[in-house]
């Protein structure tokens, strides 16, 4: 839906310049006037006790204006009303954010999670290394918004998510059913996919016509004694210039994991199992190609074993990726049950708090006047002679809901925008 897409964009954006990292305590001193006012002391949320103060959304929130150039408040009342979102709504996401960071730094204390003072000192010294002198680490330091202590405090931080991630990668088991399951589910994205072969006859520059008709007259004389007989995988190890694949017969694996280039891919496309183009011209140089596999998708999958082995790692990687989410959502959501979070009302005079209400009218009558030059075209254009139909479809934003995992609908959307890519 459009109002959480546009609410993800804002946390996506700011949170890092705000709090400089994911684990980073978004807390402050107290003021006893609560949500009273958007002064320095006033208090926006507190978890189990924690205060988060009204400053640090306030600041999230102008970080993101400034960022996306709507600090005016038209741009600013524009890009709510376009996101079907309030200054509340945004203020709400802002502080669940907020609330989580708190949660998970209690959270990773229960799991027992730690990081040596050995570890940030490794890494700040790497980075430091890259520097050549202490007044050019301390003016790079500056000119990022760190102290030496606070740019610790970050790499602590970081590599407590770091070992997070790595705790749920560890614990998340994924059964045979649910791999099964995904499998059924997306075996159509692998359906006509094509692993190929390849020898290369390479040309150092594409715009040099001797050595690219040198390359072809190489490549010809190699296809003749493969139409004669000779094995395709021996003539690539003995004479394809492509080191990578050379000792492996020219494998280059199945299509829907290795794009190789426009003129390689329009070329496969066009070949059966078992049969080699003609030399085909590349950048790169002159290939000669051969279909080794075609992958037909049954009705139904009943076993694992029935895709090629490339295509299970990645639905397992897939599934594994989709169990460390919901493993991760459900400890976050146990810790969300178990604590005291409490959230005020949002003051009146936070910079960000505008009246939509006028530029809701104005937004409403622009949008009036833009479909009546709309219709209006559309009827001229359907009185001319020949005016063709045009449709347009509507997108469907319903997966702005879901979590950012990869999920069987990331895999058609790759699917599609490779196809894109080769049909251009």
């Amino acid at each position: 839906m459009k109002k959480v897409k546009y609410l993800k964009a804002l946390i996506a954006l700011g949170i890092v310049a705000a709090c400089g990292c994911m684990l980073t305590a978004c807390s402050g001193g107290s003021d006893a006037s609560g949500n009273a006012s958007a002064g320095s002391g006033a208090v926006a949320a507190t978890v189990n006790g924690v205060e988060i103060l009204e400053s640090k959304i306030t600041d999230q929130v102008q970080a993101v204006r400034q960022a996306y150039a709507m600090e005016d408040d038209e741009a600013w009342a524009k890009y709510l009303i376009d996101g079907d979102t309030t200054p509340e709504d945004v203020r709400k996401n802002i502080i669940d954010s907020f609330v989580d960071q708190e949660l998970v730094k209690v959270g990773i204390e229960d799991l027992g999670l730690t990081v040596e003072d050995s570890e940030i000192d490794s890494y700040v010294e790497s980075m430091r290394s890259n520097f050549d002198s202490d007044e050019a680490w301390a003016d790079a330091l500056e000119q990022a918004g760190f102290t030496e202590e606070s740019y610790r405090e970050n790499i602590k931080n970081s590599l407590l998510q770091q070992k997070l991630n790595e705790h749920f990668e560890s614990e998340a088991k994924v059964e045979d059913k649910d791999m099964l399951e995904s499998a059924n589910s997306i075996a159509s994205y692998y359906d006509g996919a094509k692993r190929s072969s390849y020898i290369l006859f390479a040309v150092e520059d594409a715009g040099d016509e001797q050595a690219v008709a040198d390359a072809k007259t190489r490549a010809q004389a190699v296809l003749d004694e493969v139409k004669a007989g000779a094995d395709f995988a021996e003539k690539a190890k003995a004479t394809s210039e492509d080191e990578a694949t050379a000792a492996n017969g020219g494998d280059a694996g199945w299509d829907v994991n290795n794009y190789i280039g426009e003129e390689y891919s329009a070329a496969l496309g066009e070949l059966s199992e078992g049969q080699v183009s003609d030399p085909v011209e590349s950048d790169a140089g002159v290939y000669l190609i051969k279909c080794t596999e075609v992958f037909v998708a049954p009705e139904k999958l009943t076993k694992l074993d029935q895709l090629p082995e490339e295509f299970r790692e990645s639905i397992e990687q897939m599934a594994k990726s989709n169990k460390v989410q919901s493993d991760y959502n459900a400890w976050l959501e146990g810790l969300r049950e178990a604590a005291e979070i409490v959230i005020n009302d949002m003051p009146a005079d936070v910079p960000y708090n505008i009246d939509l209400t006028a530029y809701q009218s104005a937004s409403s009558e622009a949008a009036d006047t833009a479909d009546g030059e709309a219709d209006s075209g559309s009827s001229a254009d359907a009185e001319g002679e020949g005016a063709e139909e045009i449709v347009v479809e509507e997108v469907d934003e319903t997966s702005a809901d879901a979590e950012e995992v990869v999920t069987e609908e990331d895999v058609e959307l790759e699917q599609v925008e490779k196809d894109e890519a080769k049909s251009k």
